[in-house]
């Protein structure tokens, strides 16, 4: 039942990731943001939510880490209260602002939850499994549970349904999990705002850099501020005692290569459900609901993939699923570069998006495994928050990169569709288009898709970086694969 709560917890923050995913075109009509300030709703919650985890897992570990799971949920349930409530572009991303902070209280917590829950061995595996499984495969439940609940209600509904269900797991916490042990000391709030704002101006360089260009001014001044606030950060973090990112973390090879592996394989994730829903809403007519019902197999296959890892690490250690998985993953993403707007969702996508999700599943539960592995019980929270943190700073980056390339690419497309568009519109079609700036189909799918397939060319490089990180730089030792077979010393 404990595990039953904290991964209802997790399913719930990773949920709606994506759950906003199949509300876009919505969201963008009923709020009339750009197609790149679009991405902004995505960033808004996942930067707020990466930025602040290391955050959340220090508090954790200072005042306990139930008291501090329930606070998080608590906070996330208004933030979606309001989001659901929102009338405007400005109120929309301040909610979805607020829900990050939420969501980077308590899941970190709910993983460092399962390490002092479950010891080491089968048990605590198997609860890293299912953990993983959840994190990898929210992200499809989330556009599935969206689509149904924009086809049948309307796009508020999918903020509105996390206020049920973060309140029943709070009135379940009390009752399944116990209070963990304090460990006295302070909050690196510096650390955490340096943090942040600096990764907040990195993306909206990217973002901005999509819109007007890599020589607008502001796109160069926020990458220049985005670099010297995050040169302080990591300044203030060797001079802080007790800071918001032990850097002796990264000391230890195998862990320093899980977290740049989870930066690349997250943006490569994120990318994926961001694109391919505009795809087939907006090229291939889906409704939000079918569009939901397309990534089901994502789920299923990512749950596969992870039950085959859990079950086989033991035996064979991290290191062969952690290359098979990128590799896979890589060879999915390579496979959508094809997709144009003759393709067919049989003939086209569901290949790429079942070997993209079988590796993907392999993946998330090797690197939760080893990025906790020898971690002192006292820093379970800091190892968390770190995880989940490179996980969602490197989909925001890596989302705002793809966007980037988007667009690039999409704006060389419309250089060749509107003059085509042009020669053979009417009257009644130019004055439209001079009003809304918008081309109608099938030129604007030659657009979006020319975009698409620039993007997911991105990403399968994200992934392929990731599978030689795997290669050369992870190290399975016997003791790592003592303790996965349950027989190691305990870390305290």
């Amino acid at each position: 039942m404990a595990l039953l709560v904290i991964a209802s917890c997790q399913l719930m923050v990773v949920l709606d990731i994506t759950i906003v995913n199949i509300a876009l075109p919505d969201i963008q009509r009923s709020l009339d943001f750009s197609t790149t300030s679009l991405s902004w709703v995505v960033n808004a919650y996942t930067l707020t939510f990466g930025g602040l985890l290391l955050l959340g897992g220090r508090v954790g570990d200072i005042l306990g880490r139930r008291r501090v799971f329930i606070f998080g949920v608590l906070l996330f349930v208004l933030a979606s209260l309001l989001g659901g409530l929102s009338q405007n572009d400005w109120q929309l991303l301040a909610a979805r602002a607020l829900q990050g902070v939420g969501g980077a209280i308590a899941s970190p917590t709910a993983l460092a939850l399962i390490s002092t829950t479950f010891p080491e061995g089968p048990a605590r595996n198997r609860a890293f499994g299912v953990f993983a499984a959840v994190s990898a495969g929210g992200g499809a439940i989330g556009l599935l549970a969206g689509g149904m609940l924009v086809e049948w209600l309307n796009w508020r509904w999918v903020l509105f349904v996390n206020v049920p269900i973060g309140l029943l797991i709070v009135l379940a916490t009390p009752r399944w999990i116990r209070e963990s042990e304090r460990h006295p000391g302070h909050f690196d709030l510096i650390g955490a705002l340096t943090s942040t704002v600096g990764m907040v101006l990195l993306v909206y360089g990217f973002i901005r850099a999509a819109q007007d260009g890599w020589r607008d001014p502001l796109t160069l001044a926020a990458f220049g501020a985005a670099v010297v606030i995050l040169v302080t950060f990591v300044l203030i973090e060797r001079r802080s005692p007790q800071p918001i990112t032990p850097l002796h973390m990264f000391a230890d090879r195998n862990r320093a290569g899980t977290y740049g592996m989870m930066l690349s394989l997250a943006a490569a994730i994120f990318g994926m459900f961001f694109f391919l829903t505009l795809f087939v809403q907006n090229v291939l007519d889906f409704s939000p609901l079918q569009a939901g019902l397309a990534f089901l197999p994502v789920s299923v296959v990512i749950a596969v993939g992870a039950g085959i890892a859990s079950q086989l690490l033991p035996r064979y250690g991290p290191k062969p699923f952690m290359v098979l998985g990128a590799l896979l993953a890589a060879v999915g993403l390579a496979w959508l570069t094809l997709t144009d707007v003759h393709s067919t969702y049989a003939g086209s996508i569901l290949g790429p998006i079942l070997v993209f999700s079988l590796g993907m599943g392999m993946e998330f539960v090797s690197l939760t495994l080893m990025a906790l592995s020898n971690v002192a019980t006292h820093e379970t929270g800091a190892a968390s928050g770190l995880l989940n943190a490179t996980q969602q700073v490197g989909g925001s980056l890596g989302l705002s990169i793809l966007v980037t390339m988007f667009g690039t690419a999409s704006n060389n497309e419309a250089e060749q569709q509107i003059p085509a568009f042009l020669a053979q519109a009417t009257p009644a079609e130019r004055l439209r288009f001079e009003r809304t700036e918008q081309l109608p189909p099938p030129w604007a799918d030659e657009i979006l898709t020319s975009g698409v397939s620039a993007a997911f060319i991105t990403a399968a490089i994200f992934t392929a970086v990731a599978a030689v990180i795997a290669l050369l730089v992870i190290q399975v030792r016997p003791s790592d694969l003592e303790r996965l077979q349950g027989g190691g010393i305990p870390t305290v």
